[in-house]
């Protein structure tokens, strides 16, 4: 399986933005879940550590399982007068929820 995951460039700006505040070495992780209204749920947070079973790519990690679910996805940064968040266009979702942080396949 060929590891693609492409950045916008308003989500690669968000992410070294947010490492930048944070002052220390830090990957911006993507986790998916169980959960969520749809079935899976897409996590977002600032990890300080690379785990044995992860991809990095650019300044994020994905473990394998997350990756999977999310291969040949973009992620996004939304900035929007009802909040701002990264956002997946995942490929392989075939129903999401309103929010778009949950997603069937």
């Amino acid at each position: 399986m060929t590891n693609k995951i492409e950045f916008t460039e308003q989500a690669i700006k968000q992410i070294e933005k947010q490492i930048t505040n944070l002052g220390k070495k830090t990957y911006f992780r993507i986790t998916v879940q169980g959960g969520g209204c749809s079935g899976f749920k897409y996590n977002f947070s600032f990890d300080e550590k690379i785990n044995q079973d992860d991809v990095v790519v650019k300044n994020a990690v994905i473990d394998n399982d997350s990756l999977k679910l999310i291969n040949g996805s973009i992620v996004d940064y939304k900035d929007e007068l009802i909040g701002s968040s990264f956002v997946i266009k995942n490929p392989k979702a075939t129903a999401s929820c309103g929010c778009g942080l949950s997603f069937s396949i």
